[in-house]
């Protein structure tokens, strides 16, 4: 399916603690146009998560009931939970001019670049295994027994990185950031991006 709407679509993945989650807030505080699509999750909020702001949380039968009604642009087991995107979200928003974001792992991003073919694929690497490790350990979120499971997932994860559009290898924040800034803003410049965003400068012009 091609967008014809005014707004992007940025799908960023990554393995737990490469950073992404980090990187996506400071781009929407930098950038307002920059929006999230709330994914449904079977999995109980964490800290300070609120239903409708990080996630929508749904109980098996609900998600099940989504899955049936086809209401997911992508759904997926991570984790031993299930996360899904409705497409809905998506169309809604891009349809009022914002970029869209979504931040998901690996099997989501690829099953929407098959949907929305002219969306935007990032993924996100950690400098090196050991401080992909210490940055799960200062988390202080899981035990020593699910940080080595984690860090089995993304060595799996990380198996998948040639299929994404760009690649940010986030060492230096502030660079990693910058990085992300300049890939949605170069996507805002493109031709097909121009056109749709800026349709009645195109017509004034006569230019199809």
């Amino acid at each position: 399916m091609q967008m014809d709407y005014p707004g992007n679509l940025f799908v960023v993945a990554a393995p737990s603690g490469a950073g992404k989650s980090s990187l996506v807030k400071a781009l929407m505080e930098l950038d307002a146009q920059v929006q999230p699509s709330v994914s449904h999750t079977t999995r109980a909020p964490r800290g300070q998560e609120r239903h409708g702001r990080e996630y929508f949380f749904v109980s098996g039968a609900e998600f099940d009931a989504m899955v049936q009604a086809q209401a997911f642009v992508e759904w997926a087991n991570v984790h031993n939970h299930r996360y899904g995107t409705s497409k809905k979200a998506i169309e809604e928003r891009m349809g009022q001019g914002a970029d869209v974001i979504l931040e998901i792992d690996y099997q989501g991003a690829l099953q929407i670049k098959k949907i929305f073919t002219n969306a935007v694929t990032l993924f996100i690497l950690p400098p090196s295994w050991e401080e992909l490790r210490s940055r799960l350990e200062r988390r202080g979120e899981d035990s020593a027994a699910v940080i080595e499971v984690r860090l089995e997932n993304a060595a799996r994860e990380m198996a998948h990185v040639d299929q994404f559009d760009f690649v940010i290898i986030n060492e230096s924040f502030d660079r990693a950031l910058f990085d992300i800034k300049s890939i949605v803003h170069a996507q805002r410049l493109r031709y097909l991006s121009q056109r749709r965003a800026r349709a009645d400068t195109f017509k004034a012009l006569h230019i199809a």
